[in-house]
């Protein structure tokens, strides 16, 4: 069975030419005191992995060693990235920090439990050669004396996945990102009273 650091067939490897190619055409390299590059991505249902560099057509899960490399590709381009839907099981996770090397950590939050929190965790992966943490993570919550300057019908409950926020030190600056997943809402405006709430 291959894993992650195993020299990847011939195919994948020209995938992954290809993508690199594309990337720095498109992605500013990092430069010490010059930049500093944050993503944010909704990696869907970031959880198993088959450890085979493509999967089969009867393989659970979809997500291989080939999209994974894919992934660890786009991420080390960034000096942190803010992750959406890790969910309870962490393998391509742990995997996807074994390939980017040991100046890669990351902080997430415990898994969201019940229906609609979906089994669903929230990260920041990030280049400790750049970043380092400064010492808050928490998550936001709304207090209820807020609710009414939002509006009537804000935050019927408290958000689905609670906002996780991490400060981060970049040689002296500290500054602080947010992460989260706010309710599907049909039409869009449904989703206005979390991120009023976010902002507040």
């Amino acid at each position: 069975m291959p894993v992650i650091t195993d020299t990847p067939p011939p195919a994948v490897a020209n995938d992954l030419t290809a993508l690199r190619t594309h990337l720095d055409r498109n992605i500013p390299a990092k430069k010490a005191n010059d930049n500093l590059l944050i993503a944010t991505w909704n990696l869907l249902a970031f959880a198993s992995l088959t450890r085979e560099w493509t999967a089969g057509a009867n393989a659970s899960p979809k997500r291989d060693l080939r999209s994974l490399l894919a992934i660890g590709e786009i991420v080390r381009r960034f000096d942190v990235v803010r992750i959406q839907e890790v969910k309870g099981n962490l393998r391509a996770l742990r995997d996807l920090l074994r390939w980017l090397g040991d100046d890669w950590a990351f902080v997430m939050t415990d898994v969201t439990a019940g229906a609609a929190g979906n089994d669903e965790r929230m990260a920041f992966l990030f280049d400790t050669k750049r970043l380092k943490l400064s010492g808050l993570a928490c998550e936001l919550v709304v207090p209820p004396e807020w609710l009414d300057e939002i509006g009537p019908d804000a935050l019927k409950r408290q958000f689905v996945r609670t906002p996780y926020a991490v400060s981060f030190k970049a040689g002296e600056p500290t500054f602080i990102l947010v992460t989260l997943h706010i309710t599907f809402g049909d039409p869009t405006t449904e989703r206005i009273p979390e991120l009023k709430g976010l902002a507040r």
